[in-house]
């Protein structure tokens, strides 16, 4: 890779789950009844979950490119670890609550507190997402 490469892919992949995390935490905070209580979740989910996804490709093809500058490197690393378990988590998580606790949403969508269901499921996202921010910024300090 050239001098400017890296840096530039990098920048890029910042900038998106910058976008992933900041539209994930909307969803999340109305869940936890924290903001937007006045909005119904299934519309607030419906108009920001299309940016989500689109910077989320981004981010995963700029990680994969930044993993593929050093894989040997990035893959025996323990913050790298961490960080793919925290996304696998946060996976996980948002497959749990759309497939079980949204189902039901036509029952709670207007009311300002969630069940308590879709307030867990919004915590650990937050918290999930808070960790691969934290270890991907981890990993910067100690892979060479």
């Amino acid at each position: 890779m050239t001098t400017w490469a890296f840096p530039t892919i990098e920048t890029l992949h910042v900038c998106f789950l910058v976008i992933v995390v900041g539209t994930v935490a909307i969803v999340d905070l109305r869940l936890l009844g924290v903001a937007s209580r006045n909005l119904p979740v299934s519309k607030l989910s419906s108009d920001i979950l299309p940016v989500t996804w689109c910077a989320f490709v981004g981010a995963v093809i700029t990680g994969s490119l930044l993993f593929s500058s050093k894989a040997t490197a990035y893959w025996g690393n323990i913050p790298f670890r961490f960080k793919i378990v925290c996304l696998a988590l946060a996976g996980l998580n948002m497959v749990i609550f759309h497939f079980l606790t949204y189902r039901s949403v036509h029952n709670w969508d207007h009311d300002p507190i969630t069940p308590k269901a879709a307030r867990i499921a919004g915590a650990l996202s937050l918290l999930f997402w808070i960790c691969v921010i934290g270890f991907g910024r981890w990993i910067g300090f100690t892979v060479r």
